[in-house]
């Protein structure tokens, strides 16, 4: 006798067959993601970490964080100091507006000693060029605030006259917003303070 429905046990072997089918291709693929991830891991783990010279292991990304943390310190100190004290007559009020953007209260005190002690009048009466040569940064980037040391050299030119200083500046460095074109690195300097000035002979340059 023919009826309109199909064989209930064809059904469920076809049903069967159907589960079946796709717990086999579950299982392959979580087993084949699997060990792509953990050979994944494995080559990840012996790159991922670096170890340090006193023996610590170190995450690579972290490195990579200091590395360019520590580029970037150099580069705003290097500026602040070009800056601050590499002026001439026509440019050293646009040169300070520059670097009184990169450091905090300790440095616009320093200008405004300064110029009470009439640095740039001196500098304006006597038509004096001021050019930094070198800077060299030494800056510790492992916890902040991130202490420096740096040894600026420049050249007082008087006409005929070139006189040449070493100036030790120090103090830290904290992270802060950044402020395009004015503190693209977003570093303030804090705490500076100018250790030594010593006028250098020729040979010593």
């Amino acid at each position: 006798m023919k009826t309109p429905y199909k064989n209930i046990a064809r059904v469920l072997k076809n049903n069967r067959f159907v589960v079946i089918t796709v717990t086999v291709m579950a299982f392959t693929t979580t087993a084949i993601c699997s060990w792509f991830t953990y050979s994944i891991y494995q080559k990840a783990l012996n790159s991922a970490f670096v170890v340090s010279t006193k023996g610590d292991i170190i995450p690579l990304t972290l490195v990579s964080q200091l590395e360019n943390l520590k580029i970037e310190a150099k580069t705003h100190l290097k500026n602040f100091h070009h800056y601050f004290y590499g002026l001439s007559p026509t440019d050293y009020k646009q040169q300070l507006e520059n670097a009184l953007w990169l450091g905090d209260s300790s440095v616009d005190n320093v200008y405004r000693q300064k110029k009470a002690d009439g640095v740039y009048n001196r500098l304006l009466q006597y038509a004096l060029v001021q050019k930094v040569v070198s800077v060299q940064s030494d800056v510790d980037v492992s916890q902040e605030p991130y202490p420096f040391k740096v040894r600026t050299v420049f050249e007082i030119n008087r006409g005929s006259i070139t006189d040449t200083y070493e100036l030790i500046t120090t103090g830290q460095l904290i992270t802060t917003a950044r402020n395009f074109p004015k503190n693209p690195h977003g570093l303030l300097i804090t705490h500076f303070f100018e250790n030594s000035l010593k006028k250098m002979p020729h040979e010593d340059r």
